[in-house]
């Protein structure tokens, strides 16, 4: 008994010890189907357009995320889990007419929408993702440029 105790706790600090590891190494999995499922790295310099970022949500749309159920518990400073995201476009660029919104979300929940029709502002950018239930820029808005880390893929997997 004392074995099997000893054992599960050497295989339980081999596993976390593995998971801090990964952490620090900046490595990321998304099990999420907004973007393709695996793992990323986190990267340095500022993401351009078409580079994936990680950003956490703050302010009434992290409230909503967690509220609603969007986003698990996370590291950011709001509690949740970062999202990662793609970078659609960044200052000048004009904000898409034709991005297919939402109404409401898959339980019938009317869903905002904070995406300005216009031209993006200095120092923010619009993050998106391909899987059309995604709760990305749509519906939280333009987010500050300098909230975005810069992350690429390391490995992919396809169901």
């Amino acid at each position: 008994m004392n074995a099997i105790l000893r054992g599960s706790a050497l295989a339980f600090s081999g596993v976390a010890l593995a998971f801090l590891l990964f952490w620090c190494a900046g490595l990321r999995v998304n099990l999420t189907p907004s973007l393709p499922k695996g793992i990323y790295a986190l990267c340095p310099g500022t993401p351009g357009k078409g580079d994936f970022a990680v950003l956490c949500l703050e302010g009434e749309f992290a409230e909503l995320a967690r509220e609603r159920g969007y986003l698990q518990a996370g590291s950011c400073p709001s509690g949740l889990r970062p999202l990662l995201k793609m970078v659609a476009g960044l200052p000048g660029d004009a904000i898409p007419g034709n991005l297919f919104i939402r109404h409401a979300d898959s339980l019938g929940r009317s869903m905002p929408s904070a995406l300005p029709e216009s031209v993006i502002p200095p120092g923010m950018a619009l993050v998106l993702a391909d899987h059309s239930g995604s709760f990305d820029g749509r519906y939280f808005g333009l987010v500050p440029l300098e909230s975005l880390r810069r992350a690429k893929a390391v490995w992919i997997w396809k169901p």
